[in-house]
Protein backbone atom coordinates (compact mmCIF):
# COMPACT_ATOMS: atom_id res chain seq x y z
CA UNK A 1 0.00 0.00 0.00
CA UNK A 2 1.20 3.51 -0.86
CA UNK A 3 0.50 6.05 1.88
CA UNK A 4 -1.23 9.05 0.29
CA UNK A 5 -1.96 11.17 3.33
CA UNK A 6 -2.26 11.31 7.09
CA UNK A 7 -3.95 13.79 9.42
CA UNK A 8 -7.22 15.46 10.31
CA UNK A 9 -9.79 15.20 7.53
CA UNK A 10 -12.54 17.54 6.42
CA UNK A 11 -15.40 16.97 4.02
CA UNK A 12 -14.38 16.33 0.44
CA UNK A 13 -13.85 19.32 -1.83
CA UNK A 14 -15.77 19.17 -5.10
CA UNK A 15 -15.65 20.64 -8.58
CA UNK A 16 -18.80 20.04 -10.63
CA UNK A 17 -17.69 21.71 -13.86
CA UNK A 18 -18.09 18.34 -15.62
CA UNK A 19 -18.23 14.94 -13.96
CA UNK A 20 -17.74 15.81 -10.29
CA UNK A 21 -14.09 15.88 -9.24
CA UNK A 22 -13.46 15.00 -5.59
CA UNK A 23 -10.48 15.79 -3.37
CA UNK A 24 -10.01 14.83 0.28
CA UNK A 25 -8.38 17.36 2.63
CA UNK A 26 -6.22 15.26 4.95
CA UNK A 27 -3.67 16.92 7.21
CA UNK A 28 -1.76 19.45 5.10
CA UNK A 29 -2.59 17.70 1.83
CA UNK A 30 -5.45 17.71 -0.66
CA UNK A 31 -5.64 14.23 -2.18
CA UNK A 32 -7.47 13.86 -5.54
CA UNK A 33 -9.87 10.94 -5.18
CA UNK A 34 -11.11 10.35 -8.74
CA UNK A 35 -7.78 8.82 -9.85
CA UNK A 36 -8.24 6.18 -7.15
CA UNK A 37 -11.34 4.72 -8.81
CA UNK A 38 -10.83 1.02 -9.46
CA UNK A 39 -7.95 0.82 -6.98
CA UNK A 40 -7.90 -0.78 -3.52
CA UNK A 41 -7.81 1.86 -0.79
CA UNK A 42 -7.45 1.76 2.98
CA UNK A 43 -8.67 4.22 5.58
CA UNK A 44 -7.08 3.71 8.99
CA UNK A 45 -8.25 5.34 12.22
CA UNK A 46 -6.02 5.21 15.29
CA UNK A 47 -8.52 6.75 17.71
CA UNK A 48 -7.62 10.46 17.61
CA UNK A 49 -10.20 13.19 16.92
CA UNK A 50 -9.49 16.92 16.85
CA UNK A 51 -12.11 19.68 16.81
CA UNK A 52 -12.27 21.42 13.43
CA UNK A 53 -12.81 24.79 15.13
CA UNK A 54 -10.39 24.89 18.09
CA UNK A 55 -8.15 21.85 17.41
CA UNK A 56 -8.90 20.48 20.89
CA UNK A 57 -8.45 16.74 21.19
CA UNK A 58 -11.86 15.21 21.85
CA UNK A 59 -13.12 11.72 22.54
CA UNK A 60 -16.26 12.29 20.50
CA UNK A 61 -17.08 14.37 17.45
CA UNK A 62 -20.31 16.38 17.38
CA UNK A 63 -21.99 17.89 14.31
CA UNK A 64 -19.46 16.29 11.97
CA UNK A 65 -16.28 17.60 13.52
CA UNK A 66 -16.67 19.67 16.69
CA UNK A 67 -15.87 19.15 20.37
CA UNK A 68 -18.62 19.54 22.99
CA UNK A 69 -17.62 23.08 24.12
CA UNK A 70 -17.69 24.27 20.50
CA UNK A 71 -21.01 22.48 19.96
CA UNK A 72 -22.44 24.65 22.75
CA UNK A 73 -20.65 27.86 21.72
CA UNK A 74 -20.61 28.14 17.93
CA UNK A 75 -23.50 29.52 15.90
CA UNK A 76 -22.76 26.98 13.15
CA UNK A 77 -23.61 24.23 15.65
CA UNK A 78 -26.88 25.77 16.89
CA UNK A 79 -30.14 23.95 16.25
CA UNK A 80 -31.29 26.74 13.91
CA UNK A 81 -28.74 25.56 11.36
CA UNK A 82 -30.77 22.37 10.97
CA UNK A 83 -34.08 24.22 11.43
CA UNK A 84 -33.53 27.63 9.81
CA UNK A 85 -37.11 28.68 10.52
CA UNK A 86 -35.96 28.95 14.16
CA UNK A 87 -33.24 31.54 13.42
CA UNK A 88 -33.14 33.87 16.42
CA UNK A 89 -30.68 36.54 15.30
CA UNK A 90 -33.36 39.24 15.37
CA UNK A 91 -34.02 38.36 19.03
CA UNK A 92 -30.46 39.29 19.94
CA UNK A 93 -29.56 35.76 21.02
CA UNK A 94 -27.30 34.61 18.16
CA UNK A 95 -24.25 32.85 19.60
CA UNK A 96 -21.92 34.64 17.16
CA UNK A 97 -23.59 37.76 15.71
CA UNK A 98 -20.75 38.50 13.27
CA UNK A 99 -20.84 34.91 11.94
CA UNK A 100 -24.62 35.18 11.66
CA UNK A 101 -24.33 38.39 9.66
CA UNK A 102 -21.94 36.85 7.15
CA UNK A 103 -23.63 33.44 6.86
CA UNK A 104 -27.31 33.94 7.66
CA UNK A 105 -28.23 37.55 6.93
CA UNK A 106 -27.45 37.11 3.25
CA UNK A 107 -29.58 35.93 0.31
CA UNK A 108 -30.48 32.26 0.33
CA UNK A 109 -31.84 29.98 -2.38
CA UNK A 110 -34.72 27.55 -2.08
CA UNK A 111 -34.38 24.64 -4.51
CA UNK A 112 -35.80 21.32 -5.61
CA UNK A 113 -33.48 18.35 -6.10
CA UNK A 114 -33.66 14.76 -7.29
CA UNK A 115 -31.66 12.61 -4.87
CA UNK A 116 -33.53 9.44 -5.75
CA UNK A 117 -36.81 11.19 -5.01
CA UNK A 118 -37.93 14.81 -5.14
CA UNK A 119 -36.87 16.98 -2.19
CA UNK A 120 -36.83 20.63 -1.21
CA UNK A 121 -33.78 22.31 0.29
CA UNK A 122 -32.14 25.64 1.07
CA UNK A 123 -28.62 26.99 0.83
CA UNK A 124 -26.71 30.27 0.83
CA UNK A 125 -26.82 32.13 -2.46
CA UNK A 126 -23.84 31.11 -4.59
CA UNK A 127 -23.38 27.82 -2.72
CA UNK A 128 -25.91 25.91 -4.81
CA UNK A 129 -23.65 23.53 -6.79
CA UNK A 130 -21.65 22.57 -3.69
CA UNK A 131 -24.80 21.88 -1.70
CA UNK A 132 -26.38 19.87 -4.49
CA UNK A 133 -23.28 17.71 -4.95
CA UNK A 134 -22.94 17.14 -1.18
CA UNK A 135 -26.50 15.79 -1.17
CA UNK A 136 -25.88 13.53 -4.17
CA UNK A 137 -28.47 15.27 -6.34
CA UNK A 138 -28.62 14.11 -9.96
CA UNK A 139 -30.88 17.04 -10.88
CA UNK A 140 -31.43 20.37 -9.15
CA UNK A 141 -33.43 23.51 -9.81
CA UNK A 142 -33.29 26.83 -7.94
CA UNK A 143 -36.87 28.07 -7.52
CA UNK A 144 -36.88 31.03 -5.13
CA UNK A 145 -34.47 33.59 -3.72
CA UNK A 146 -35.04 35.03 -0.24
CA UNK A 147 -33.23 37.79 1.69
CA UNK A 148 -31.94 35.74 4.64
CA UNK A 149 -31.79 32.32 6.27
CA UNK A 150 -34.90 32.77 8.43
CA UNK A 151 -37.00 33.41 5.32
CA UNK A 152 -35.52 30.35 3.59
CA UNK A 153 -36.60 28.21 6.53
CA UNK A 154 -40.09 29.68 6.52
CA UNK A 155 -40.46 28.94 2.81
CA UNK A 156 -39.05 25.43 3.22
CA UNK A 157 -41.60 24.67 5.94
CA UNK A 158 -44.40 25.50 3.50
CA UNK A 159 -42.93 23.19 0.86
CA UNK A 160 -42.11 20.26 3.12
CA UNK A 161 -45.78 19.77 3.93
CA UNK A 162 -45.95 18.43 0.36
CA UNK A 163 -42.44 17.21 -0.51
CA UNK A 164 -39.59 15.62 1.48
CA UNK A 165 -36.85 17.86 2.88
CA UNK A 166 -34.30 15.09 3.51
CA UNK A 167 -32.22 12.81 1.34
CA UNK A 168 -32.66 9.07 1.75
CA UNK A 169 -28.96 8.22 1.48
CA UNK A 170 -29.58 4.53 0.89
CA UNK A 171 -31.79 5.30 -2.10
CA UNK A 172 -29.31 7.93 -3.32
CA UNK A 173 -26.51 5.34 -3.33
CA UNK A 174 -28.59 2.55 -4.89
CA UNK A 175 -28.20 3.67 -8.50
CA UNK A 176 -28.99 6.34 -11.04
CA UNK A 177 -32.47 7.69 -10.26
CA UNK A 178 -35.18 8.13 -12.86
CA UNK A 179 -35.25 11.64 -14.29
CA UNK A 180 -37.88 14.01 -12.92
CA UNK A 181 -39.52 16.84 -14.86
CA UNK A 182 -38.20 19.43 -12.42
CA UNK A 183 -39.89 22.37 -14.16
CA UNK A 184 -43.27 20.68 -13.99
CA UNK A 185 -42.79 19.85 -10.30
CA UNK A 186 -41.78 23.44 -9.57
CA UNK A 187 -44.88 24.77 -11.33
CA UNK A 188 -47.12 22.26 -9.58
CA UNK A 189 -45.82 23.13 -6.13
CA UNK A 190 -45.76 26.89 -6.70
CA UNK A 191 -49.37 26.75 -7.88
CA UNK A 192 -50.42 24.58 -4.96
CA UNK A 193 -48.68 26.80 -2.39
CA UNK A 194 -49.22 30.24 -3.96
CA UNK A 195 -51.49 31.52 -1.20
CA UNK A 196 -49.10 30.55 1.62
CA UNK A 197 -46.00 31.78 -0.20
CA UNK A 198 -47.62 35.12 -0.96
CA UNK A 199 -47.12 36.35 2.58
CA UNK A 200 -43.45 35.36 2.81
CA UNK A 201 -40.35 37.26 1.66
CA UNK A 202 -38.68 36.27 -1.58
CA UNK A 203 -39.22 36.10 -5.31
CA UNK A 204 -39.45 33.21 -7.79
CA UNK A 205 -36.35 32.39 -9.82
CA UNK A 206 -36.15 31.58 -13.51
CA UNK A 207 -33.33 29.05 -13.67
CA UNK A 208 -32.29 26.08 -15.76
CA UNK A 209 -32.29 22.55 -14.41
CA UNK A 210 -28.79 21.49 -13.38
CA UNK A 211 -27.83 17.88 -14.17
CA UNK A 212 -24.94 16.43 -12.15
CA UNK A 213 -22.79 13.45 -13.15
CA UNK A 214 -20.89 11.51 -10.49
CA UNK A 215 -17.74 9.37 -10.85
CA UNK A 216 -19.29 5.95 -10.25
CA UNK A 217 -18.06 2.74 -11.87
CA UNK A 218 -20.65 0.55 -10.12
CA UNK A 219 -23.36 1.00 -7.52
CA UNK A 220 -23.62 -1.50 -4.63
CA UNK A 221 -26.14 -4.31 -4.91
CA UNK A 222 -26.83 -3.79 -1.22
CA UNK A 223 -26.02 -0.52 0.53
CA UNK A 224 -24.03 -1.31 3.68
CA UNK A 225 -22.56 1.44 5.84
CA UNK A 226 -18.96 1.17 7.09
CA UNK A 227 -18.22 2.59 10.57
CA UNK A 228 -14.68 3.60 11.57
CA UNK A 229 -15.66 3.73 15.25
CA UNK A 230 -16.52 0.04 15.15
CA UNK A 231 -13.97 -1.14 12.56
CA UNK A 232 -11.03 1.31 12.49
CA UNK A 233 -9.54 -0.11 9.28
CA UNK A 234 -11.68 0.15 6.16
CA UNK A 235 -10.44 -1.46 2.96
CA UNK A 236 -11.95 -2.13 -0.44
CA UNK A 237 -11.96 -1.29 -4.13
CA UNK A 238 -13.17 2.26 -4.74
CA UNK A 239 -16.10 1.87 -7.12
CA UNK A 240 -17.52 5.37 -6.97
CA UNK A 241 -18.01 8.65 -5.15
CA UNK A 242 -21.37 10.35 -4.72
CA UNK A 243 -22.52 13.02 -2.29
CA UNK A 244 -19.90 12.81 0.43
CA UNK A 245 -19.79 9.00 0.24
CA UNK A 246 -17.03 6.69 -0.95
CA UNK A 247 -18.55 3.60 -2.55
CA UNK A 248 -16.34 0.56 -1.96
CA UNK A 249 -16.98 -3.05 -2.91
CA UNK A 250 -17.08 -3.71 0.86
CA UNK A 251 -19.57 -0.99 1.76
CA UNK A 252 -20.09 2.78 1.73
CA UNK A 253 -18.60 5.40 4.04
CA UNK A 254 -19.80 8.95 4.64
CA UNK A 255 -16.58 10.99 4.79
CA UNK A 256 -18.35 14.09 6.10
CA UNK A 257 -19.37 12.16 9.20
CA UNK A 258 -15.70 11.79 10.13
CA UNK A 259 -14.69 15.44 9.98
CA UNK A 260 -11.98 15.99 12.62
CA UNK A 261 -10.87 12.34 12.68
CA UNK A 262 -7.15 11.73 12.20
CA UNK A 263 -6.99 9.17 9.38
CA UNK A 264 -4.40 7.56 7.15
CA UNK A 265 -5.27 7.05 3.49
CA UNK A 266 -3.39 4.44 1.46
CA UNK A 267 -3.91 2.85 -1.95
CA UNK A 268 -2.46 0.03 -4.02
Amino acid sequence: MERLGHGVIRKMVTDATGTVEYSLPIGDQIVPMNPLLGRTIQLGYAGEIRCLACDRKTRKSFNQGYCFPCLRKLARCDSCIVRPEECHYDQGTCREPVWGETHCLIPHTVYLANTGALKVGITRGGNEPIRWVDQGASQALAIRTVPHRLASGQVEVVFKAHVADRTNWRVMLSGEPDAIDMGAERDRLLGLLAAKLGGLPGTPMEADVRTIDYPVLAYPEKVRSLNLDKAPLVEGTLQGIKGQYLILDTGVINMRKYGGYVLELSAS
